[in-house]
């Protein structure tokens, strides 16, 4: 009962946050910065950079010819933010996920680009080691979920979102935000 209450107190607490998001979060880096202070969400990395040729993925991942790609992608130049966190206290990464693209909706311009869920999006090993470069985040791959969306006019945002789960306790959310050039 403890444990019950506990998590319906840290889901109000997360809806909460999320809900207010709108009136503060202007771009979707501000909407990840949001949820970089969740109490629920431990930061395990936060980098920045230039990028050139960066390939977005707007198809799963697969085999062709031996070597894993993208279905379909395209390549920007911009700058690239990209955080990763570890959802803790009884939440999952879905949860975490959904809640946050309901927040992404609502901002201007926001279209999205690519969607795929558990097995359609590939191997989820692929997705954590070759396309995100970090391997904590493979996970089962009927639990993965992965989102592109085109956020505002010229110049865009493009966001990426990745949900991934080993076990009940091992559940993770990277976001990415290219804002290209």
């Amino acid at each position: 009962m403890k444990s019950s209450r506990k998590n319906t107190t840290s889901a109000v607490a997360l809806l909460l946050l999320l809900a207010c998001a709108p009136l503060r979060a202007a771009t979707p880096l501000d909407l990840l910065a949001q949820l970089n202070d969740y109490p629920h969400a431990q930061t395990i990395s936060l980098d920045k950079g230039e990028e050139l040729d960066y390939e977005i993925g707007l198809g799963a991942m697969q085999k062709i010819g031996g070597a894993w790609k993208f279905k379909h992608s395209e390549r920007f130049n911009g700058t690239l933010t990209s955080y990763s966190w570890q959802i803790v206290d009884g939440f999952t990464s879905i949860e975490v996920m959904e809640e946050l693209l309901a927040q992404v909706a609502s901002l201007d311009g926001a279209q999205l680009l690519f969607s795929c869920d558990g097995r359609d999006c590939g191997q989820g090993v692929q997705w954590a080691n070759r396309v995100f470069h970090k391997s904590v985040l493979y996970g089962q791959e009927a639990l993965q979920r992965y989102r592109v969306y085109s956020i505002g006019a010229e110049p865009r945002n493009l966001l990426l979102v990745y949900a991934s789960a080993r076990t009940a306790d091992r559940q993770y959310l990277h976001a990415e935000v290219l804002e290209v050039h």
